[in-house]
């Protein structure tokens, strides 16, 4: 057996191990420079010593000047800047991705920031009637208002649609059949699969139709004493086209009453407004489907809603009371932030107009492509003569994207401003924007690192030239 030899270090690298300094001391000098020792300092001066040794044996460090403790002082800051600088932090998105999954998805009007702050700096109503002065139901918050929004008898809210979608089919059809159109058999992001969480629940999936057609005839043949629910899931994430076809909800609901069988539609990223008078496709609203018989509908509060991270239920009452009292309901309850920022979001609709100016999400897609050249134009004048000889600075006709899973076809015309580094490559500009002190999210086509002004907002566009001359002003 053969064992690797150690390398031994030079005579010159041993000597200069020496001259580290010792924890003890370096700790002590940092303490009279009015540093606070305490454990994160601690770790960042022992990290900063092992790198000084790492440095040292790989021939990096070869200068005794370089383990001052003054010289050592500066990495010391940044090392220990890193280590408590919080793991999650705010970003700009300059991707032009609208619902950005990676990015957090929607952005919270101000009214629902100022909720969650009211509710999570002190104690609230969560459970509790203040008209009876006994344990209310946190549903009850927000059941009202959906209702009203919607035309719905009856409604509650979990932690996200994916939650909704198993808790609705483990109360309705654990046990028994779900008849789901093939083409309709989605994946919904991170893997997760209709058929998957049909499993999880306890249903037997029934596949009918074809991949590109599914007829009425097909789920009325498929029928029988073990079905439980008839389940279509709207393909927010993907668009089939050609010859294709599938069955109105109309027509399922009347299939279905003649068999005494409920209807669910999984709705994904479900809107409260028409938003195709702004250019965009034509998607079914959550009140549309409603008034079309669904008996139970889910869709997504963080998506083209514009809340936070929630799963919507709403249907019949009998059915909504079943889901209630499954006691999988209490492990995919809401908490009170989701809660607050919920109902603020949702009494934004009750006025249209000021749904689409207070709600980002539905701001941005719905804002005028004058206003984002406007934007474009003042972003540009802000770095272009300084970066003059070291980036080239235009404005670009280009294409946004709604994201999170919705309208995935759909192009929303814009203006993005292109940066074409002269120095370095458009990879190490992306990289050193992403890694700044407030990360600057872009994207880049055809050699140049495009930031998109459809999710750039009016008040981050001179923070933002800041740290575009800061990048470019370091290298």
């Amino acid at each position: 057996m053969t064992s690797k030899t150690k390398k031994v270090p030079s005579a010159a690298a041993q000597k200069l191990l020496r001259e580290i300094p010792k924890v003890d001391e370096f700790l002590g000098w940092l303490e009279e420079q009015g540093h606070d020792i305490g454990h994160q300092a601690k770790i960042s001066v022992r990290e900063v010593l092992d790198h000084c040794r790492e440095a040292i044996l790989a021939g990096r460090l070869t200068a005794k000047k370089e383990l001052g403790l003054a010289g050592l002082h500066r990495l010391f800051q940044d090392r220990f800047k890193a280590r408590t600088a919080p793991n999650f932090c705010g970003v700009i998105n300059g991707t032009g991705v609208v619902i950005h999954t990676n990015l957090g998805r929607s952005v919270l009007p101000d009214e629902a920031m100022a909720m969650i702050a009211r509710v999570g700096g002190g104690y609230s109503n969560l459970e509790f009637d203040l008209n009876t002065g006994k344990r209310g139901s946190r549903y009850s918050l927000v059941e009202e208002i959906l209702c009203e929004l919607t035309g719905a008898e009856a409604g509650l809210v979990v932690n996200n649609n994916a939650a909704a979608v198993l808790l609705c089919l483990d109360t309705l059809a654990k046990g028994r059949e779900v008849i789901v159109s093939r083409g309709q058999l989605v994946e919904i992001g991170g893997s997760f699969r209709i058929p998957d969480v049909m499993t999880r629940s306890g249903a037997t999936l029934v596949e009918v139709g074809a991949t590109n057609r599914t007829h009425l005839r097909d789920y009325e043949g498929a029928i029988t004493a073990e079905t439980a629910l008839l389940l279509k899931v709207h393909t927010s994430n993907y668009r089939m086209i050609g010859f294709c076809s599938e069955v109105p909800l109309p027509e399922m609901v009347e299939l279905a009453a003649r068999h005494d069988l409920p209807v669910m539609e999984g709705l994904g990223s479900g809107s409260l407004l028409d938003l195709s008078r702004f250019g965009l496709m034509k998607e079914p609203t959550v009140g549309e489907v409603v008034k079309a018989g669904a008996d139970v509908v889910t869709f997504s509060g963080d998506k083209l809603l514009g809340g936070p991270q929630a799963g919507i239920i709403l249907g019949r009452r009998e059915i909504i009371d079943r889901i209630k009292s499954n006691p999988m309901t209490r492990a995919l309850r809401i908490d009170k932030f989701t809660l607050a920022g919920l109902e603020a979001v949702l009494r934004l609709y009750y006025d249209e107009e000021v749904a689409l100016a207070k709600i980002p999400t539905l701001a941005m897609l719905s804002v005028p492509k004058e206003l984002l050249a406007a934007r474009a134009r003042r972003l540009s004048r802000r770095i272009k003569k300084a970066l003059a000889g070291s980036c080239r600075v235009t404005m670009l006709k280009t294409d946004s994207r709604v994201g999170g899973g919705a309208m995935p076809e759909q192009d929303l015309p814009t203006t993005a401003v292109a940066l074409q580094p002269e120095n370095i490559s458009v990879n190490e500009l992306e990289e050193l924007l992403r890694k700044g002190e407030v990360p600057v999210i872009g994207r880049i086509e055809n050699d140049l690192f495009l930031l998109d002004m459809r999710t750039v907002a009016d008040r981050e566009i001179v923070p933002l030239a800041d740290l575009i001359l800061q990048v470019f002003g370091a290298v």
